[in-house]
């Protein structure tokens, strides 16, 4: 007889089993507000894999004794939509709880909005996607937006505990000596991802036979074997591989060695090697640039060393690269010089080219006046000469602001001063 995962079977029926999500579930918070108003309003709960987004919306509706149809976006047909209509209009107010909300199409879209507006159904959409990147505006418009955070290790192992100990829903049928190690291994294999650590203890308990006093005993290294490796959730095509992109970018602009390495381990588990590359060079140019020169070249060679070993020995050359990007003085002048410029001419501030600095390398462009009282800076000992180079509308414009963020950039600055000086 098939029988539902024992992630399935532990969900919560009132929002105080709810386990985490103190923020939306708490006493006073929003969603406790509602069911203590018993007025439960659309909304989209979005999260990582495993925070319990499906189960936070079958609480809802249990705890105001709703009736309740769980449906997906994707495998679900628009005739099943309209079957969980019908039977609102002989039940009244229906929950409906739609997984993959993100993936919704146009056709079902149109044929629920009207029953959303007069509250006839009231959606509960769950998705793992940034709902202000991927919800159609339409039926977000229409929907309250709670975000669902991963789980503490503190809350797996109490959701662990929990299923252990239940007699209806979870395991507690079974005699399970589960040591502190094991448990500690569950919870932190998970990543506060809660179906991942009850698949496996589910697993651990149904393969591990009773010793001779009856009791299933779970070690450390019977945990290790059924979490296999750190359930380590990371969908390349997700916003939440771009949050972490930004938090590499940004540890390294912001000088945290510590944080640069981490948010580089993420992706090398998720063998993301171009996207490590990008951020890399662009990172070298754009946040470091003139303070430390040899940056970008060493980040390009690195990124070159990287593709050519391949994981898992990529990650050398990589993480000597992070080190020196991160601890580098930093400096985005060169950059932002360039974006002032451009910013100028897309306002249309460009005006006509000086004369004297025209091409004149062709036959009649001296009686054009092209090139005329050009100063050669090689002929004058300084190599640099006093004349114009902008056009007259913007001539005295300055784009470039140096720092003193590294002795390369220190002594550009030096130069530019003795320059403007004249």
């Amino acid at each position: 007889m098939r029988q539902e995962p024992l992630a399935f079977r532990m969900r919560p029926e009132h929002i105080d089993e709810i386990i985490g999500q103190k923020h939306l579930v708490a006493p006073g918070k929003i969603i406790s507000r509602m069911v203590q108003a018993e007025r439960l309003a659309s909304m989209i709960l979005y999260g990582p894999p495993g925070t319990g987004k499906t189960s936070m919306a079958f609480a809802l509706a249990k705890s105001l004794n709703l009736p309740v149809k769980i449906l997906n976006a994707v495998t679900d047909k628009k005739k099943d939509m309209e079957i969980v209509v019908a039977e609102a209009k002989m039940n009244g107010q229906t929950v409906l709880i739609l997984d993959e909300v993100h993936r919704l199409d146009k056709a079902k879209q149109d044929f629920l909005l009207p029953h959303l507006e007069s509250n006839l159904l009231t959606l509960i959409g769950c998705t793992t996607s940034n709902p202000y990147h991927s919800i159609n505006p339409a039926i977000r418009s229409r929907c309250h937006l709670f975000e669902l955070y991963p789980l503490t290790g503190d809350d797996v192992k109490k959701a662990i505990k929990r299923a252990i100990e239940d007699k209806d829903k979870g395991l507690g049928k079974y005699d399970v000596d589960m040591s502190p190690q094991a448990l500690e291994h569950f919870a932190g294999s998970a990543n506060g991802d809660m179906r991942a650590a009850l698949n496996g203890v589910e697993l651990a308990i149904f393969s591990t036979p009773e010793n001779d006093q009856g009791q299933i005993v779970i070690g450390r290294e019977t945990a290790e074997e059924c979490m296999q490796k750190k359930s380590f959730s990371h969908d390349k095509d997700g916003d939440a591989h771009y949050d972490v992109l930004s938090a590499f970018q940004k540890s390294i602009r912001g000088s945290d060695v510590n944080a640069a390495l981490h948010y580089l381990g993420r992706l090398i588990e998720a063998g993301d090697l171009d996207s490590i590359a990008r951020r890399m060079i662009v990172t070298a140019y754009e946040d470091i640039g003139l303070a430390n020169p040899q940056a970008g070249p060493r980040a390009v060679a690195a990124v070159q060393a990287a593709e050519r070993l391949g994981f898992p020995e990529a990650r050398i050359p990589l993480s000597v690269a992070i080190v020196e990007l991160a601890l580098s003085p930093k400096s985005n002048t060169a950059y932002a010089a360039l974006d002032a410029a451009l910013s100028d001419i897309r306002k249309g501030k460009t005006g006509s080219i000086p004369a004297h600095i025209k091409d004149a390398h062709y036959a009649g462009a001296k009686s054009l006046g092209r090139g005329l009282n050009y100063k050669y800076p090689h002929h004058h000992d300084s190599g640099w000469v006093k004349q114009q180079y902008l056009p007259d509308s913007i001539k005295n414009k300055h784009y470039y602001q140096p720092k003193e963020t590294g002795k390369f950039e220190q002594a550009l600055k030096q130069v530019y001063e003795n320059i403007q000086k004249h």
